[in-house]
């Protein structure tokens, strides 16, 4: 009889109280924007974005936990109301995306691994699978690693990004005499270990690259499939494999598969691409760019025009280019450099003076909003921070909350591709939504990325303990206090009160100054924030 009345009360509570709709996410690794900002941009949009434990999730010291995610993800593919799964491949094969560049998994483990797709799709068949993945980078030295390479890559980067320059090359165009010898050199100085060691793990990318194609050639294992070109250049390895991969996958048409430029933005790319399916919506997106080089810019980072990379960008989103800005959805205007340069947010050029080309593209953005048009603005002028021209004059204009989304961070297409994203969401959102989101940049790409980072690194010498820019080590806790400081007096000096944030918190999840966490001063969300975090 007990059954009798849990049973009726058990139904009225699901009518009480509907499910909301879900989508699971698996960042490719717990760093801020990779995870918790890309998820807060479609949570805005009124879905619960299930994201696993962040101690499953990869850093720099722990590259993550990929058999530990399979059992999370399945489990979490069978909650009520799931509506779609936006996937990091690399995470569930080598556990996040610095552990795609450093793991000792065999072949045959990292295969494994690529194959359970096939039985997830198998296994929740009424749930969408996007997946995404990254084409290995190929960083210009040691440096531009962000020591998130090998060992021997500090010491022989240059020349085995030069290497691989010259062994694209004569695939795609042949080598001079002059050229031959000096990738024979290279071939010689280079040692072969570590030769071995950076080719060999790339073969295991690329098999499982190809692997994942082959599954949706053979068993439509997913809706959609992406794999970014990390960090690369117009010839290097990255787009050597890339060329081969996209021969691969290109009877499948890029309504389905793409290998792209980037890679951090392309989860913001699946997740709106997951919305607009669901909503049974194709945007369209009218693109607009700085005089000059513009369209033709081919940024830092990157191996094709900028204008290609957003083309590709709205495909995957699942929208569709136009070229009138009145029949758009999103007018997404290109803050390029007239020369078709992309400097970096650190070099003194970004000291706020007006260039050549700041007042034009402010007169772009401003007009496009008299008009009433839905402005995204891709910051792309700079590479890892914004233009602080560029920002100067939107403020004086008063056009920091009149734009719909912005974008400015790390390289030039993580900034277009997440301009994009938010660019088409945020028409299912409320204006506080919108701000929010705003703000969140504003802080982010901003104030930290183009000033106080900068900033705090030229003083980094001064304060006490061990540490550098790419490990803060004993240093952290004073960097985060100096952060912290800079960081809320640049608000008071910046941002307008429609901001409605006063104070901030800095914090570095992953003991260096590339990225930080910023977080609200609220103590409540602040403690609970950071506890989860040890």
């Amino acid at each position: 009889m007990l059954a009798l009345f849990l049973v009726p009360q058990a139904v009225d509570a699901a009518k009480r109280e509907p499910i909301t709709d879900k989508i699971v996410f698996v960042p490719h690794d717990s760093r801020p924007i990779s995870s918790k900002q890309t998820a807060d941009v479609v949570q805005r949009v009124g879905y619960e974005i299930v994201v696993p434990p962040t101690e499953l999730l990869g850093n720099r010291e722990d590259w993550g936990h990929p058999d530990e995610l399979w059992t999370w993800l399945d489990a979490a593919l069978a909650q009520p109301g799931v509506k779609a799964a936006v996937i990091s491949s690399d995470a569930m094969i080598y556990g996040s995306l610095v552990g795609s560049r450093k793991h000792s998994f065999t072949r045959a483990q990292v295969l494994e691994r690529a194959a359970r797709f096939e039985g997830l799709q198998k296994s929740h068949p009424k749930v969408p699978l996007y997946v995404f993945g990254s084409i290995m980078r190929t960083p210009r030295t040691g440096e531009a690693s962000g020591h998130e390479e090998p060992e021997y890559y500090r010491r022989y980067g240059a020349d085995i990004f030069r290497y691989t320059v010259l062994r694209d090359k004569d695939e795609v165009e042949g080598l001079t005499r002059r050229e031959r010898k000096e990738y024979d050199f290279l071939g010689r100085l280079i040692p072969q270990e570590a030769l071995a060691d950076w080719m060999g793990r790339r073969e295991k990318n690329y098999a499982v690259n190809e692997y994942l194609i082959e599954l949706m050639k053979r068993h439509d294992t997913f809706r959609y499939l992406t794999l970014g070109r990390d960090d690369n250049a117009p010839f290097s390895q990255t787009h050597l494999e890339s060329r081969h991969l996209t021969e691969t996958g290109a009877s499948l048409g890029k309504t389905r598969f793409q290998t792209m430029a980037g890679i951090d933005e392309i989860a913001l790319l699946m997740l709106t691409r997951a919305v607009n399916e669901q909503k049974h919506e194709i945007p369209f997106v009218f693109a607009r760019y700085n005089w000059g080089r513009g369209a033709d810019t081919v940024p830092a980072y990157s191996d094709e025009k900028i204008s290609t990379s957003i083309s590709d960008a709205v495909l995957a989103a699942g929208g569709m280019m136009v070229r009138a800005p009145e029949k758009a959805d999103v007018v997404l205007t290109v803050n390029t450099n007239p020369d078709g340069s992309t400097y970096e947010a650190n070099a003194v050029i970004n000291d706020g003076t007006p260039r050549e080309g700041t007042a034009y593209f402010a007169d772009l953005v401003s007009d496009y909003v008299a008009k009433g048009y839905p402005v995204a603005v891709a910051d792309i002028a700079f590479a890892n921070g914004s233009d602080n021209a560029l920002m100067a004059e939107l403020q004086k204009r008063g056009l920091l909350y009149k734009i719909h989304a912005y974008a400015g961070w790390n390289t030039p297409t993580n900034s277009s591709g997440f301009a994009l994203g938010e660019g088409m969401l945020v028409r299912h959102m409320d204006a506080d939504s919108v701000d929010h989101l705003l703000t969140t940049r504003y802080l982010d790409d901003w104030a930290y990325q183009a000033n106080v980072r900068n900033m705090i690194a030229r003083q980094l010498t001064w304060l006490r303990g061990d540490g550098f820019y790419g490990s803060l080590g004993t240093k952290m806790d004073a960097v985060s206090l100096r952060s912290t400081r800079m960081m809320n007096r640049f608000i008071e000096e910046n941002l307008p009160p429609i901001a409605e944030i006063n104070t901030v918190t800095v914090t570095f999840p992953w003991n260096r100054m590339f990225e930080s966490d910023i977080l609200p001063e609220d103590p409540g969300f602040a403690q609970e924030y950071l506890a989860r975090r040890k």
